[in-house]
């Protein structure tokens, strides 16, 4: 699966802030099938979306 970063975010938000999650539930409202996933090297949270390049089955 290839994917591009829309945007990136501190994994270090203040309590109750989801700010990664926000930005994809906009991103997903304007029909971009926008996800996040956590990038452990950066401790961010990354928005991505799907590129293309189907993963052999």
């Amino acid at each position: 699966m290839e994917s591009k970063v829309l945007e990136r975010f501190p994994a270090g938000a203040p309590r109750g802030s989801w700010p990664a999650e926000e930005y994809a539930a906009r991103r997903r409202a304007e029909g971009e099938p926008a996800t996040v996933v956590m990038d452990l090297q950066s401790d961010a949270f990354l928005v991505v979306v799907r590129t293309g390049g189907e993963d052999a089955a």
